[in-house]
């Protein structure tokens, strides 16, 4: 007897970390749906790449969602739709406020009424704030220093105040630089503007900038430049999907 995984919905699946959490979802065998307003995501790279279902929508569209989880079967979300540019969320607070914060919660009361309880979240580092040591441990205090930061943080409180009144299960994860590609070259990153400092390296090295700015002089380090942390994004992916099969195992580890 073939044993069918759950139907997993992702949002922001289209985007950079979101479509490779999809190619290794598709590989571990899950249907996906994914939802994405397309403003920072690629169409082509679901339709031609993951060849999964597309909606093309908002994650505030409280009609869409009600007809998305009425109309299909999703047994678990996973949740990358989100602004997160630290800049702009200075600039425009509203705009990440109403999105990320409001969004968020537009999705988990669609969730609830449809009776689905599981969701796993893709936070961020942002939430610590100026670190009090290095490396930052998962038990440091979080206390964010731009917009960005605080609408990731406010979801992970509301997510552990849906915990016991609701049955809501999450997976909160705050990670640092995501960068890299599909190994086989199917899938990486592509923003418009390129915000990311690797790319902006390989667009250097090829020609098509002419230089690549490092800021900072003063850290304590031999130069006075900074030390960065980065993840590879198929072990970020993998680390959704770990994320995932804890929930839907009642909350027991992964073998």
């Amino acid at each position: 007897m073939v044993q069918i995984k759950p139907t997993i919905l992702v949002t922001g699946g289209a985007g950079y970390i979101g479509s490779h959490t999809v190619l290794a979802l598709k590989q571990s065998g899950y249907e996906v749906v994914v939802l994405d307003n397309l403003v920072y995501g690629h169409q082509d790279l679901v339709d031609q790449v993951l060849k999964v279902e597309l909606i093309v929508g908002d994650i505030c569209d409280r009609a869409l969602l009600d007809q998305i989880f009425q109309s299909r079967q999703i047994d678990a979300v996973i949740h990358f739709a989100a602004y997160a540019y630290v800049g702009e969320s200075v600039d425009q607070p509203l705009k990440y406020y109403h999105n990320n914060v409001l969004g968020t919660l537009t999705l988990l009361e669609a969730m609830l009424a449809a009776g689905v309880k599981t969701f796993v979240f893709s936070s961020t580092c942002a939430t610590y704030g100026i670190p009090e040591t290095v490396p930052i441990p998962e038990s440091a205090s979080q206390q964010p220093i731009n917009p960005y930061g605080a609408s990731k943080l406010m979801v992970e409180r509301i997510l552990a105040d849906c915990d016991r009144p609701y049955g809501l299960k999450s997976v909160c994860l705050r990670y640092f630089n995501a960068a890299g590609a599909d190994p086989k070259g199917q899938l990486g990153e592509d923003h418009t503007p390129e915000t990311h400092l690797i790319p902006l390296v390989f667009q250097t090295a090829l020609g098509l900038r002419e230089a690549v700015s490092i800021f900072g002089t003063d850290y304590p380090t031999l130069d006075g430049s900074c030390v960065r942390d980065y993840i590879h994004v198929m072990d970020l992916a993998s680390a959704h999907i770990l994320g995932l099969e804890y929930l839907l195992k009642g909350g027991k580890l992964v073998d």
